[in-house]
């Protein structure tokens, strides 16, 4: 029987980790300032935005809010990031993804100063990351390091497997998973004979973004299971990339959905907009 990796308390800890170090910073005179931009109204992204201004409010980090009507051009968008990477008063700028099909996410991620790009995803953030320097980290991955240590699973030496080879998850994935001093495997839909590559896994991250893809039939004896998939299912309810129920009993260790991963995506935002303060 697995133990259940509890994202919501750990990511609870990186927060209350976050509010202190806000009151520090106030008390010195110094606010933390996230502008977050939403274009359009999709409403997963209006939960998500919604999330991000609660954990800013708890955190102690004040919020700026820009809702954007659909219609709003990619040249439009591009001037207020520039006014805000402008802005010294505000220590990072949040795009919320997806855009509307109009504009050219990769312009848009590219625009903003890298300095304030608590998100991780432009060049430089993953340039750093590649070469083992100082930088922004996607927010997804990082949580999911902090989600192993703070379990006390041990990384050093141990195979992973990664299914997924995404710029926001997969990849930088990978990429700290080695510098934790794993041995990383990347997976993906053209990988011949799926099913093997992921029972070497000590580790196996799942981020293909298929509902319950992965069974038992994937999972070797005691592995821990990170699911990063978010999903509904026939019943409308909220299901990952693992099989949950067929998995359990197999693993060691494993993250549930919802309540896993999910928590530390927003922690590790809150972290990151204080890290280099």
């Amino acid at each position: 029987m697995a133990n259940i990796i509890d994202g919501k308390a750990i990511s609870l800890q990186i927060k209350d980790e976050v509010k202190a170090k806000t009151a520090r910073l106030k008390e010195a005179g110094i606010e933390i300032c996230l502008a977050v931009i939403q274009v359009g109204t999709d409403p997963a992204s209006s939960v998500y935005v919604g999330n991000k201004k609660k954990a800013c409010e708890y955190c102690g980090i004040r919020s700026e809010s820009y809702e954007l009507p659909e219609e709003t051009t990619e040249d439009e968008l591009i001037g207020l990031i520039e006014r805000l990477n402008s802005d010294t008063a505000v220590n990072g700028i949040l795009v919320q993804l997806p855009l509307p099909s109009h504009i050219n996410e990769d312009r848009v991620i590219m625009t903003i100063d890298p300095s304030k790009d608590v998100d991780g995803f432009s060049v430089n953030s993953v340039g750093a990351l590649c070469i083992g320097r100082k930088g922004f980290r996607s927010c997804t991955p990082a949580g999911i390091i902090e989600l192993l240590k703070r379990s006390n699973i041990e990384i050093t030496g141990k195979e992973c497997v990664v299914i997924g080879r995404s710029n926001i998850v997969g990849k930088p994935m990978a990429l700290m998973m080695l510098q934790e001093n794993a041995t990383v495997t990347i997976a993906h839909s053209k990988t011949a004979d799926l099913k093997s590559v992921a029972k070497r896994a000590d580790i196996l991250i799942v981020a293909v973004g298929k509902p319950k893809m992965i069974t038992s039939e994937y999972v070797k004896d005691g592995a821990v299971v990170i699911d990063v998939g978010i999903h509904r299912n026939e019943n409308n309810k909220l299901c990952g990339d693992v099989d949950y129920d067929d998995v359990f009993d197999k693993c060691s260790y494993i993250t549930p959905v919802p309540g896993g991963v999910g928590p530390m995506t927003i922690a590790m935002l809150m972290y990151n907009c204080v890290v280099n303060m």
